[in-house]
Parts: C-alpha cells; structure tokens; sequence
C-alpha cells in the first residue's frame, strides 16, 4: 500500500527531482550506495553543491544518507536512494489536498506559503 503524500510533502517530492542535477544523482545512485567524495566526482560537481542537493532530495525521502566509521577512524558519508515510487495524477492532487483537510495546521501552512510565493513573484 502506498502512503497518501500531503501537498506540502508531494511539492516537495516534485521540487527535489524538478532539478538537472538531482536527477542525475538519482541516477547515479539508482547503481547502489555511493560515498559522497565519489558520488562528486562522478558527477564533476563540488561537495558542497553536492550536500545541497542530497539535502533537497533527503527532505523528501528519495535518499538516506548513513555515517560510518573507516578502518582508520575517518568518517565516511554514504547515499543511496530510498526506496520511492512517484506518480502523479489529478487524483493524486486530490487526494494530497484531502489529507492536508485532515490536518488544519498543516493546511493553514500551505496556504501561508502559497500567499508568500505569490507576493515574491511581484
């Protein structure tokens, strides 16, 4: 059974792989775990721009990224990509709204958000 998505939590599904790059780090990992050094290098990008991105795609839960320790005591950083099917209908934008209906905060906030963008795009 697939879990029905909020709005907020549907745009940011659509938001994080609306991007070039994250599309390619999905492809990248869709291979299996990668450390994040070279996951940069493999995509010719920074780590930086590279974290900035796996940030957006963790927040909605098409990545996990996991720490571990080297045989050395280093740190190593590990992606891979969470498991996550996406499609979209006009019933799945039904049914995000509907469950926003459920949560009146929740709904209130994506309001909120929409005004906001709405005035910064004047």
């Amino acid at each position: 059974m697939t879990k029905t998505l909020t709005s907020e939590e549907l745009v940011a599904a659509l938001t994080a792989i609306g991007h070039p790059l994250r599309l390619r780090i999905i492809a990248e990992l869709a291979g299996g775990r990668v450390h994040v050094s070279e996951l940069a290098r493999r995509l010719g990008m920074s780590r930086p721009l590279l974290y900035m991105h796996l940030d957006r795609l963790e927040k909605a839960d098409l990545v996990a990224g996991s720490l571990e320790l080297s045989e050395d005591g280093k740190a190593m950083k590990y992606f891979e990509l969470a498991p996550f099917e996406l499609r979209v209908t006009a019933d799945t934008v039904v049914r995000a709204l509907a469950e926003d209906d459920k949560n009146p905060a929740a709904k209130q906030k994506n309001t909120e958000r929409a005004l906001d963008a709405k005035e910064s795009d004047r």
